[in-house]
């Protein structure tokens, strides 16, 4: 039996199939970039880490050349080195008394075992006597001291991650002084090739200026609450006000935690609710005023991302990467919203991504591009 000829495509039917062709193809490319990010976690995190640590140390090296030593500058040279070992200093004094407070925490925190799931269960007294004593039978099943001892080795691995941040910023150094000539290669024009220069430049002053204000403010909240820790005698307030600022950069979420945990820790040291409840509030009038009202004037237009933007990245970012995800969601935000708002076809997602849906304009690109982190021309002399 002779079968039809089959019919030919309609321009229809072929545009349908290129089309849905391409959705195969970009799921496939998410899953397979999705994929990369979580198995090699720990290098990217490390690089991202450092780029912006670069992206910072770039200012700083700005900063230096300009001083002068008499009637001479600073050389280039002379203020590269001196940047690169500021850096690295911070970073390995910051990550040695991160590493101190940790095994301070577990010491402390392990000789309230004992106490701590009674003081935590009569949080739930108002829940009646049988929820309390099913809380409280299900905090003792916990091994807290293996949780704790497991979390303390993971901790000592921050110290690796620092010393591989420092090699890459290194690396990144090196390759500095042939960016721009290897720009103006790769893009094979030379105004295109600035234009690329502008909008990474432009990526570099907000991210920086975010961290600055950022540091600044979560230095101020961490200090605050060191003191109030103080005042009302908590065996961690070191500790304490510590984990306050590194958890103040991790946005929305992180001073709701600090919150609670200043509080749990008075709770569980005093077992008095009324102070318990004085902590919380002082505590939570801090971190509001700081976080919600001081926070957003210094920002200003610098940073207008999109509050749901930063929820979703945040969740994103921290699904991939754990907590190092969480800190590092803002920046890569920030990075895409300033790529997208100068690509035309990426636009409507900078225009999502933007707080009131006014993303980033070339002229606004003019206008960052000349200053650094400290506020000075970027080309001056």
């Amino acid at each position: 039996m002779l079968h039809d000829p089959p019919k030919p495509s309609t321009p229809e039917q072929r545009h349908e199939s290129r089309r849905l062709q391409t959705s195969a193809l970009v799921i496939i490319a998410f899953a397979v970039v999705l994929f990369l990010l979580v198995q090699a976690r720990f290098i990217l995190i490390s690089l991202a880490t450092a780029i912006i640590v670069f992206s910072i140390t770039s200012d700083v090296i700005n900063f230096i050349a300009r001083q002068r030593v008499g009637p001479f500058r600073i050389p280039n040279v002379v203020a590269s080195l001196a940047a690169l070992v500021l850096i690295s200093t911070a970073l390995l004094i910051l990550t040695s008394i991160l590493l101190a407070q940790v095994n301070s925490v577990v010491v402390t925190t392990l000789s309230y075992t004992e106490q701590a799931p009674s003081a935590i269960a009569s949080l739930f007294a108002f829940l009646g006597e049988d929820s309390q004593m099913a809380i409280l039978n299900a905090l003792r099943s916990l091994d807290v001291s293996s949780y704790l001892r497991s979390a303390a080795g993971q901790a000592s691995g921050i110290m690796q991650a620092t010393v591989l941040i420092i090699l890459f910023v290194g690396f990144l150094f090196a390759e500095r002084i042939w960016f721009h000539t290897k720009l103006q290669n790769l893009v094979g024009d030379n105004e295109q090739a600035d234009r690329v220069s502008k909008i990474i430049q432009s990526i570099i002053h907000r991210v920086n200026y975010y961290l600055l204000v950022k540091t600044v403010i979560s230095a101020i909240t961490g200090g605050m609450i060191f003191v109030l820790a103080e005042l009302f005698q908590l065996d961690l307030a070191v500790a304490i006000g510590i984990i306050t600022f590194v958890l103040n950069f991790i946005p929305n979420i992180g001073s709701i935690v600090a919150t609670f945990l200043i509080a749990l820790v008075a709770h569980v040291q005093i077992g008095d609710g009324t102070i318990t409840l004085a902590v919380f509030t002082i505590s939570g009038i801090i971190q509001f005023v700081n976080g919600s009202i001081i926070d957003p004037m210094l920002m200003g237009r610098a940073l207008r991302l999109s509050s749901f933007g930063i929820i979703l990245s945040l969740a994103f970012w921290g699904a991939v990467w754990g907590v190092p995800g969480m800190f590092l969601s803002v920046p890569i935000m920030v990075m895409m919203l300033v790529v997208c708002s100068h690509v035309p076809n990426l636009r409507p997602i900078a225009v999502l991504l933007s707080r009131e849906g006014l993303p980033e304009t070339e002229e606004m690109l003019d206008q960052t591009v000349d200053r650094d982190l400290f506020g000075q021309e970027m080309r001056d002399g």
